[in-house]
């Protein structure tokens, strides 16, 4: 079962949406402790282990939890990220089957990320 309708997400791609894109939800599926040492600017932390019951949850449940509008099914820049691409890829996997057929991978991740910006 391949990631036919996944598109990954580049470096460049996200760097031109991070901060200037009114529709980017980037979701960061690693540990609330690996964010807390560093994570993209905007994303929304949802750990791997919760993001099935996170897409599940009504829009005022999601609301409240992660202080962001729950992403429509068609959302065209919902991008989910992880510390290399792994943890995210497994993310969009479960999101797929629930509907979000437009959810990408940054396969980078943040390791890519904090090296390309010198952090």
């Amino acid at each position: 079962m391949a990631n036919t309708g996944t598109k990954d997400v580049s470096y460049e791609e996200l760097k031109a949406l991070v901060g200037k894109s009114p529709n980017l939800i980037l979701i960061d599926v690693r540990s609330e402790e690996e964010v807390a040492k560093g994570h993209i600017p905007g994303c929304t932390n949802i750990p791997l282990d919760t993001v099935e019951t996170a897409f599940t949850m009504n829009p005022d449940e999601f609301k409240a939890k992660y202080g962001i509008k729950k992403p429509q099914l068609d959302a065209p820049e919902l991008v989910f990220s992880c510390q290399t691409g792994r943890r995210s890829g497994l993310a969009i996997s479960k999101v797929q089957q629930l509907g979000y057929v437009t959810a990408r991978n940054y396969t980078g991740g943040y390791s890519e990320w904090s090296k390309k910006e010198g952090k």
